[in-house]
């Protein structure tokens, strides 16, 4: 994703997702200029997730509805039962997962594509795999439009990972999960970390996994979380 200025944004319709233009105007960045500081003073001190979270224009991953929302520090609906996260909750997993510019990433849950587009601030080597596939197509349109060409989007079950591109540095779930999927601890990489709220459906617990070794992991535990359900052969079911 390019590091400068931004190109045209647009608006998606219904599918077959038309695409048209978006402004992204000058209120738009002193939104996310104040939204980045009231994450400082929340705790969140990464200053280059500060600055990926300042860059990244919020605004376009929303439905129509909720646009003159989207700088607020709140949870969004975006179709197809899914959310787009708060803004501290996407700044709270990326600064755990510690992300470097040569990191390989894998994002599981794309949904809107916001998340995404924050990690592709952070490094050009994201891979990232959406179960729904009306989430999917709107996404990778919008990414694409946004000039992600670093992305490699997937629509599958993101809770078995993506073995034929792994090891990964980073791994980080955007949905709860019932507890640590055992495929995606096989593909990290020796010193890579895996993010992801574990719990049941109504609180998860933020829990990061260092490999420190073929097959030693060290948990760590944060702060409790509410997620979607991850879906998939090691999410929740139905």
């Amino acid at each position: 994703m390019r590091a400068g200025p931004w190109p045209a944004f647009f608006r998606f319709s219904k599918p077959p997702f038309a695409i048209s233009p978006l402004p992204d105007t000058y209120r738009h960045q002193g939104q996310r200029r104040a939204l980045a500081r009231e994450l400082r003073l929340r705790g969140i001190h990464d200053e280059r997730v500060l600055a990926a979270l300042a860059a990244v224009p919020r605004h376009l991953f929303f439905e129509p509805a909720f646009e003159a929302h989207a700088y607020q520090d709140k949870a969004f609906p975006i179709g197809e039962g899914q959310t787009i996260s708060q803004p501290y909750t996407v700044a709270y997993q990326t600064q755990l997962l510690g992300v470097q510019p040569t990191d390989r990433v894998l994002e599981v849950g794309t949904g809107s594509g916001y998340q995404c587009a924050v990690l592709l601030r952070l490094t050009p080597h994201v891979d990232s795999i959406e179960f729904n596939a009306v989430l999917f197509a709107r996404g990778r349109l919008l990414l694409a439009a946004l000039g992600a060409g670093g992305a490699a989007l997937h629509c599958g079950d993101g809770s078995v990972g993506l073995p034929a591109r792994a090891p990964f540095d980073g791994i980080l779930v955007t949905a709860g999960a019932p507890g640590l999927p055992p495929a995606l601890l096989r593909q990290l990489r020796v010193g890579g970390r895996l993010v992801i709220p574990v719990g049941d459906n109504q609180t998860q617990r933020m829990v990061r996994v260092t490999r420190e070794g073929p097959e030693t992991f060290v948990r760590e535990e944060f702060e409790d979380f509410r997620f979607v359900p991850l879906r998939g052969a090691s999410g929740w079911r139905g």
